[in-house]
């Protein structure tokens, strides 16, 4: 059962409406799960996805509700790379621009259903319409990602990357150069007040942690920094809400980057490099790495470093 608060951003909303997002599925699987009885709204049923609610009330909702006939489905076609494999864990190298499990606008083609496709023990591991996901990574971000091919292996995965003790370090160009060579951003994310699709730092989110690191400097053909972000929390677009809310958006982002120029990206500039975790099967200390995605290494390539003459 997921349980959430009703935040400012989304009093007034529909049930369904909220349910979709909470799950981060269609609405049509949202008011399925609705009438099938798979929401509370403090702590009674509501079988009526129209209910508009109010800010502070408590939304529990059970994915094992989503209907089967709209769980992800195998599909050899969906082309990943795979660092690792054994019998709990699958590393994967996502290129950017797939999307990790299906949801709104995205029913299908997203690694879970390329990942089913290979691991079909995978299907009843987890939350059922993302079996053996465990955290998150978003679909314009290239890198690693871990999932879970048992449940023993998703639960200490989860709860790892719940305690910290799971780290994970991305690469980000952002415009400006940030004032100090290393910081924490710690400001609290929630939905936008003015857009509950998007993420804000907002004053009632969750606590968000992001610490960061100056790799590179750059002049040409703009003052740009290369950054090394560590995340201590897992939120939705943290990396991107954090960095824009200091006024150093990532290049290339659509959504959060003020609405700078691209510089022919066509992506937000953000790789997972490296991910490290306790196995859940050995208990061991394992770390993976993965090198820059070519688009955005030939992009790095033609900036000019601020000591080069």
């Amino acid at each position: 059962m997921i349980v959430e608060t009703v935040p400012a951003a989304l009093a007034g909303e529909r049930l369904d409406r909220v349910v979709a997002l909470i799950l981060d599925v269609s609405r049509s699987v949202a008011a399925a799960v609705v009438d099938s009885g798979g929401a509370m709204v403090d702590g009674r049923p509501c079988v009526s996805g129209k209910l508009r609610l109010t800010e502070g009330q408590e939304i529990a909702v059970e994915p094992a509700a989503v209907p089967e006939s709209t769980l992800p489905a195998p599909d050899p076609a969906v082309e990943f790379g795979v660092v690792h494999v054994d019998d709990d864990v699958i590393v994967v190298d996502k290129p950017a621009g797939l999307v990790v499990h299906p949801g709104a606008g995205n029913p299908d083609g997203t690694l879970v259903n390329g990942l089913l496709a290979r691991f079909p023990e995978m299907a009843g591991v987890g939350e059922p319409h993302r079996p053996g996901i465990v955290h998150r990574l978003d679909a314009g971000s290239s890198g690693l990602l871990v999932a879970a091919r048992n449940q023993h292996a998703a639960d200490a995965l989860i709860a790892q990357f719940a305690s910290h003790t799971a780290t994970r370090a991305y690469l980000a160009l952002v415009w400006g150069h940030p004032e100090a060579p290393h910081g924490v951003i710690d400001a609290p994310i929630g939905r936008s007040r003015q857009d509950p699709l998007r993420m804000a730092v907002v004053a009632d989110g969750r606590p968000s942690r992001t610490e960061y690191r100056i790799l590179q400097r750059y002049a040409r053909p703009a003052e740009l920094a290369l950054l090394d972000c560590r995340l201590e929390t897992g939120r939705t677009h943290q990396i991107r809400v954090h960095l824009s809310s200091i006024n150093h958006p990532l290049v290339g982002d659509p959504i959060y980057g003020q609405r700078r120029p691209r510089l022919q990206l066509q992506r937000p500039f953000l790789h997972a490099a490296e991910l490290a975790f306790l196995h859940p099967g050995t208990g061991e200390l394992v770390e993976f790495h993965s090198p820059l995605a070519a688009d955005l290494a030939e992009r790095l390539e033609s900036l000019q470093p601020v000591d080069a003459g």
